[in-house]
């Protein structure tokens, strides 16, 4: 993203059109991550407080807490918003274009308008179910990675975004039954 908003910017500036600069728009696609990496830390310890997050291996201690995270994640991979998100995330050219604010301000509204995109994609509620499957497990950060991956890279993004929401949500009522 951060590399189309400079070829664009690029471009504009060669053309003499108004640009913005980029190291603005990172900062705002970072004050979005960073937003979520705050509360995402607040999270951890409120769940590490109330016993719900073992301290060694970082994994709940729930499985009740586990359920309603997993059927929390499959329901928001079915919503609307979860698919205009992945809509705005899967072509950024079109966003720059569509979203072109001149000057400083507006290349930093920019990329924290992106950056919630980004989240609100699928990011936010797929990295909650790190507190299920461990928060430093390889493995599990690279099969939510892989899923986010193929959501936003693929022709059928979409559709394995719906089908993978039918899964968690079905995977999250079956934990909450043996819980």
């Amino acid at each position: 993203m951060i590399l189309t908003f400079a070829t664009v910017n690029r471009r504009r500036r060669a053309c003499a059109q108004p640009y913005a600069p980029t190291a603005l728009f990172a900062a705002g696609y970072l004050l979005a991550w960073g937003g979520f990496s705050v509360a995402a830390t607040l999270a951890q310890w409120g769940l590490e407080r109330l016993a719900l997050l073992s301290p060694m291996d970082m994994t709940t201690t729930s499985a009740r807490l586990g359920g309603l995270l997993f059927l929390a994640a499959g329901l928001y991979q079915l919503t609307p918003l979860k698919q205009a998100c992945l809509a705005v995330c899967r072509s950024p050219f079109d966003f720059v274009v569509n979203h072109w604010r001149d000057g400083a301000g507006g290349a930093l509204r920019m990329g924290l308008s992106h950056g919630l995109y980004c989240l609100g994609c699928c990011c936010w509620i797929l990295m909650a179910l790190l507190f299920v499957g461990g928060v430093m497990n390889p493995l599990w950060v690279a099969v939510l990675a892989a899923v986010v991956l193929i959501e936003k890279l693929f022709p059928l993004g979409v559709w394995m975004a719906r089908i993978g929401g039918v899964l968690l949500a079905a995977y999250g009522i079956g934990l909450l039954a043996m819980s």
